[in-house]
This record gives structure tokens, C-alpha cells and sequence, in this order.
């Protein structure tokens, strides 16, 4: 696989620190695209607005620096610009109130005060920056429809006992929702990073896919740009 980004944005080498350990920046990206997830399911949004969401984040801070500006506004504008692109618009008073109480957990709703439209106007300003320094480049190509082909070919191959045995499924949509929380989907095709998640849930449950002893290639190396066909026929090739 190789990658589609420009050098290592959203993470690569340039993410670790000493011994190989997340760098502050990338640790600083992981807890703020958490609070995307967490704050995008508490606002109802489905998984593809929320995967929008946090390319937008790491798309935008691949081109500005991490200390230009509060990562956390970034991101709640980016909860409101990925509900307009993927046409699940939210409202800047529920964004603010889900982050006041993430945030703040014991507190109440915000008043409709000074405080509060500063807030709103805080988002609505950043979400034109972001969009001025992205050039208007919002749309995404997410893995999520290609994982879900994958999954269902491999489980019409599998036998049922196998298949139903092994949380493969659950870990592999588990395993792409946390690639997320670095900037993967910025780096890698999206057929790529599907079949990746597919592959590694496969060898932690210990699956094996059918005839793959036999056939001239792994069943994962056929995964191109245009690979929409059964990987029940790949194998058997």
C-alpha cells in the first residue's frame, strides 16, 4: 500500500517521538479527535459525517500549525462543516452545548448570553478558516463502503460456525473507527485502509480465508481502486 498524502502528514514516522513513542502533537490529535467521536454520537451523527469530521481536523492542521490555534475549536467546527457536507446538519447551539458538557459534566446548558455567541460566532469564523486553508476541499473517500463489501464477501465464503465464532466483523469496524484518531484516511487509500482492518482482524481471531493456500496471491494484494468484485472468486484464481 502505498500513500496517497503529501510526505507524512497525519502521522508516519514524523508522529513518534523518542523511543518510538507518540509525539505531544499526536497524542494532543488523539484525545481531540476522541472528543469528535464521542461528541459527533452524542449529536446523533452517522459514522460517515464523523469520519468526515475528523479528516477535515487532521487535513487542516496537516497545513497549519498545532499551536496557531485551539485544536478543540477546529474540531467543533469541524463537527459543523462535516454535517453540511455529508448533509447532517447540526445546529451551533447543540455543538456548544454537547462540548460544554463534555468539557464540564456537571454543568448546565449554556444561557443564550455573550458568552454563548461569542462561542457560536468563534465556530462560524473557524469553519471559514478551515475552509479558505483546505480550498474549499472538504469532501472524503471513506473506507466504510469497501469494509462493508469485504465483510460480506469473506463471510459468504467462511463457513458459518467460523463466521460466527470470531467477532471479526465488531473488531474490523472497531479497527477503522480508531484509525481515525490519526490521519490514516489522509494517507492511504480508503480500499486500502478497508481491507487492512479486515486483514488484521482476520489474524487476531486466528481465520483463515479458504483455498488462500492455493491461490497465487494473498486475497488482500487484489485489493485496487477499482476491486469491487467477491473475494470468494479471487481466491480461487
Amino acid at each position: 500500500m502505498e500513500a496517497v498524502g503529501p510526505g507524512t502528514c497525519g502521522g508516519g514516522d514524523a508522529a513518534l517521538g523518542a523511543e518510538g513513542r507518540p509525539a505531544p502533537e499526536a497524542r494532543v490529535h488523539f484525545r481531540v479527535t476522541r472528543f469528535i467521536m464521542e461528541a459527533g454520537v452524542k449529536l446523533g451523527m452517522r459514522s460517515i459525517p464523523i469520519a468526515t469530521a475528523c479528516a477535515i481536523y487532521h487535513k487542516f492542521f496537516c497545513e497549519i500549525d498545532l499551536d496557531a490555534y485551539d485544536p478543540y475549536l477546529v474540531a467543533m467546527s469541524s463537527l459543523y462543516l462535516a454535517g453540511k457536507v455529508e448533509e447532517q446538519r447540526l445546529r451551533t447551539r447543540d455543538i456548544i452545548n454537547v462540548s460544554n458538557r463534555y468539557f464540564h459534566p456537571d454543568s448546565e446548558p449554556l444561557e443564550l448570553d455573550s458568552r454563548f455567541w461569542e462561542l457560536r460566532d468563534s465556530i462560524v469564523q473557524c469553519e471559514l478558516l478551515v475552509l479558505r486553508v483546505l480550498r474549499f476541499q472538504v469532501s472524503f473517500q471513506h473506507p466504510h463502503k469497501y469494509l462493508l463489501h469485504y465483510l460480506l464477501s469473506v463471510k459468504n465464503w467462511l463457513n458459518r460456525y467460523s463466521w460466527q465464532r470470531s467477532p471479526v466483523s465488531i473488531t474490523a469496524w472497531a479497527l477503522l473507527r480508531d484509525s481515525y484518531h490519526g490521519g490514516l484516511c489522509l494517507r492511504f487509500q480508503a480500499q486500502h485502509i478497508a481491507v487492512a482492518v479486515l486483514h488484521l482482524a482476520l489474524q487476531a481471531y486466528g481465520v483463515e480465508v479458504p483455498a488462500e493456500a492455493e491461490a497465487e496471491k494473498p486475497w488482500w494484494q487484489f485489493a485496487g481502486p477499482l476491486f469491487m468484485i467477491p473475494l470468494s472468486l479471487l481466491v480461487l484464481q
